[in-house]
This record gives structure tokens, C-alpha cells and sequence, in this order.
């Protein structure tokens, strides 16, 4: 029974912390209604589906790689920098011979296992062909099963 006055603190202090938010916003809400400016702007809710928040430039969203210019070939060479530089492990190489002279590696298997991604950036970072971005924009990266968020090597590439 002795508990019972500390939830009843933690209750007040909640309903304190939510009426404090809600006043300060109606606030500045009010104060934006009659054209008075002030340095902070009330919070807004933005209705999600129908209406999207844009996204920084620098935003790191869903991989992709990039195309050789003219062709629909991967411009990785398969050095597994990324694979080797990236701290959850959730990336998988494996490489091939190419038939071009001018190339001398590709990537047969690429993988990269979104469940396990960390989002860091450290494999864009290490790729020094440029081959693998991170700049899609896509941030919907919602799935019912796990297998959908492993993306392979022609999911990479769209």
C-alpha cells in the first residue's frame, strides 16, 4: 500500500507534463492566429499517408546501387569494403569474374539484410566506386515477413 501515493504522483505529473504541452502550443498557435511572431512555432500534427514531412538531403533511406553509365551492370567491383567496414554484419558479397577486360570483378551475390541494418552509413562511405548509395528517399520500410527486407542484388538496382 505503500506504493500507492507514488503512482498517484506519477499519474499527476503525466497529466502536468500533457496539460503543460497542450497549453504552450495553444500559445503559440494563438499568438501565430493574430500574426505576432515569435522564435518558436507550435507543434503541428501532419497527417501522415495523405501528407508527408519532407526529408533532409542528408537523410540516410533504403540502399541502392548504381548502374554502370549505359548499361543495366552494377557499378561495384565486388572489393567487399562494405561488407568489411559495416558494424551489424548485414551485408553479404560474393565475387565474380567479369568477361569486360576493363573490369576485373563483379558482384554474383549482393545482400543486404534491412532487419539488421543500423542505417550508419559506413558502407556508402567505404565504397570507393560509388556503387552504393543511400539516398532513395524511401522511408517505408514496413514488411510482414522478414524475407521482404532482404534486398538482393536486382532489388538493389531498381
Amino acid at each position: 500500500m505503500k506504493q500507492a501515493p507514488a503512482v498517484l504522483f506519477e499519474i499527476l505529473r503525466g497529466a502536468w507534463i500533457t496539460a503543460r504541452h497542450f497549453t504552450v502550443n495553444m500559445v503559440f498557435h494563438t499568438l501565430r492566429l493574430f500574426r505576432i511572431r515569435t522564435r518558436r512555432a507550435g507543434a503541428v500534427t501532419i497527417q501522415y499517408p495523405e501528407v508527408k514531412k519532407p526529408i533532409p538531403p542528408r537523410h540516410r533511406s533504403l540502399h541502392r546501387l548504381m548502374k554502370r553509365s549505359g548499361t543495366d551492370r552494377p557499378r561495384c567491383v565486388a572489393c567487399m569494403l562494405c561488407a568489411t567496414v559495416c558494424p551489424s554484419e548485414c551485408i553479404v558479397v560474393e565475387a565474380a569474374e567479369d568477361p569486360d577486360p576493363d573490369v576485373q570483378k563483379v558482384p554474383s551475390r549482393f545482400i543486404i539484410d534491412l532487419s539488421r541494418c543500423c542505417f550508419c552509413g559506413f558502407c556508402v562511405e567505404a565504397c570507393p566506386e560509388d556503387a552504393l548509395r543511400m539516398d532513395t528517399g524511401r522511408i517505408d520500410l514496413a514488411a510482414y515477413d522478414r524475407g521482404d527486407l532482404i534486398y538482393d542484388l536486382e532489388r538493389l538496382l531498381r
